[in-house]
């Protein structure tokens, strides 16, 4: 700290400069801080809450249904504690920018497959009874400010009533909770009947678009989604069977490798912001060079010398990357609240990679110029060589 003042004032003797440098850093280690907790996200292990169940799907594509028929086959399987089956739904409340996942499930299983949603146990029994009933997550139902008894037209864009009308009015019977709070976090889903469901639209009937699966021993969940398609190979309903995490990234990897494509943003937004934070060092050390001079004859030595500039590219890549980073947290904190919006991880190993990230930066844009500065020559310094 005995010489952060000098760093400092050496630092801002440009302060526009130094300022919008300061800012392009951040905007580049705020995309960092948001692209690397989507990487943790898509890459991090299954969490207790699913480790033990395995989605059923067509092997030709999830949008391929399957026939109800197979839950009977699927119950010889060993290993399988219990089994439910939905069908993506694909509505909207009021207008377009309404949209929210909505499935319709087999109430009886699906609260013996999703143990970790809570809800009062007479919500339970009339989502069982009740043939147009459906039941809501808690941050759903907050987000329109629904309360049990309402009923709530749903515009489907995929399923058409048997009389062309593709508006279904639904009886909200429940409002159901997670129990705790990384399964509050995915209350944003509305689940239907799907007995009413199933009798009332116009096509496909009798077929689901996948089951879920739920294994007495985690352990073994691989081995089970292997006997499951060993049961049906060679069928007509040939199927692929994998975790419920494996699943869910599924729709996102359509797109592509979500890896690569962040490593590919991240390293594009590095490198440009390597040649600009480098020139502005450079530019730095070029313009005080008879300063450093006259530093070196009042007896600092080369090594102090080549440290104090390397300080000020720390401290400029500090400034720019904590910043851009504490934008990230506070983004991903306000991501979080959102509804049907997944948590985005923004966590120790993120902010220890950003630290990392800083560091090397400061290294290879402070490094050259900080040897130039130690080599410097007194006489050739002043002399304007």
């Amino acid at each position: 700290m005995k010489y952060f003042q000098l760093v400092w004032a050496s630092l801002f003797r440009k302060k526009t400069r130094t300022l919008l440098t300061v800012l392009s850093l951040a905007m580049a280690f705020l995309l960092f801080g948001l692209l690397q907790a989507v990487n943790v996200l898509f890459s991090a292990p299954p969490t207790f809450a699913g480790a033990d169940r395995l989605i059923v799907q067509s092997r030709v594509s999830f949008t391929e249904a399957l026939p109800l028929a197979m839950r009977q086959q699927l119950r010889t399987v060993p290993g399988i504690e219990a089994i439910t089956w939905r069908q993506w739904f694909g509505g909207i409340y009021q207008e377009p920018r309404n949209f929210f996942p909505q499935f319709a499930t087999d109430p009886a299983t699906f609260r013996e497959v999703y143990p970790e949603y809570v809800m009062p146990e007479e919500q339970w029994r009339a989502f069982e009874t009740t043939r147009t009933g459906a039941i809501v997550g808690r941050r759903l139902a907050e987000r329109f400010g629904w309360q049990v008894g309402d009923k709530v037209p749903i515009q489907s864009t995929i399923w058409p009533q048997r009389d062309g009308n593709k508006t279904w009015t639904f009886d909200i019977v429940g409002i159901y909770d997670g129990r705790d709070e990384e399964t509050r976090q995915r209350t944003g889903v509305m689940w239907i009947n799907f007995d009413y469901f199933d009798e009332a639209r116009q096509f496909a009937r009798g077929l689901a678009g996948i089951y879920d699966v739920r294994v007495a021993d985690a352990g073994q969940a691989n081995a089970i989604a292997q006997a499951i398609d060993s049961l049906f190979a060679n069928s007509p309903n040939e199927t692929k069977t994998q975790s419920e995490r494996d699943f869910q990234l599924g729709f996102f990897k359509q797109i592509g490798d979500i890896g690569l494509i962040v490593t590919l943003i991240l390293i594009a937004v590095f490198f440009t912001i390597l040649i600009l934070t480098g020139n502005t060092m450079a530019q730095a050390v070029r313009e005080r060079i008879p300063e450093l001079a006259v530093l070196k004859t009042l007896g600092f030595p080369n090594g102090l010398v080549t440290a104090l500039v390397l300080a000020e590219a720390l401290l400029l890549c500090a400034i720019g990357g904590l910043a851009g980073m504490g934008l990230a947290q506070l983004i991903a904190t306000g991501l979080a609240r959102l509804p049907d919006f997944p948590p985005v991880p923004l966590n120790l190993a993120v902010w220890t990679q950003a630290l990392v990230a800083i560091v090397a930066l400061a290294l290879a844009v402070g490094l050259p110029p900080a040897l130039r500065a130690g080599r410097l020559r007194i006489v050739d310094a002043l002399a304007g060589r």
